[in-house]
């Protein structure tokens, strides 16, 4: 039996299938998911799991190098978006027109986990990075100017 971190096995296997540059879309219970998405139901009742505790627990498992989300959230869902800004200081933030959160973006999505979350414009997709610290560790290895910031980010 598994002890800590995610527990649901559909989404832990996801969670380990991700590559650098991935996109796993977290969404609300009201999301559209494409027919051929595929889907991690996480849906028990309403907020039940919220949009925030699901993002937080997969932010433990995974690095994020960027975080999706619509141009409505920094107007119309100011917590939500300060939230995110909190929790990913160190991630490059991108803004996509709501209807394309709702069509490209949940088409270019490996997975989409669906929360209970009554959250307005609580889709949000996580882009997943690489641990630059250990790419970059070896000794004779010469780090890119490119990833010079996240290593020292990262405290190599």
């Amino acid at each position: 039996m598994k002890r800590q971190g995610i527990l649901n096995a559909r989404l832990a296997g996801a969670l380990s299938s991700l590559g650098h540059g991935d996109l796993l879309l977290v969404v609300d219970v009201g999301f559209p998911i494409p027919r051929d998405a595929e889907r991690i139901d996480l849906a028990v009742a309403p907020d039940l799991p919220d949009l925030r505790t699901v993002i937080d627990l997969i932010a433990n498992e995974i690095i994020v190098e960027r975080v999706v989300r619509a141009g409505d959230v920094p107007e119309f869902n100011a917590p939500l978006e300060a939230w995110l800004r909190e929790r990913f200081g160190d991630a490059e933030f991108e803004e996509r027109p709501h209807t394309d959160m709702l069509g490209a973006v949940a088409r270019e999505a490996k997975a989409v986990v669906r929360t209970g979350a009554y959250e307005p414009w609580g889709n949000v997709g996580l882009v997943s990075g690489v641990d630059v610290t250990r790419f970059f560790a070896k000794d004779g290895v010469v780090v890119p100017d490119y990833y010079r910031a996240r290593v020292e980010a990262q405290g190599a």
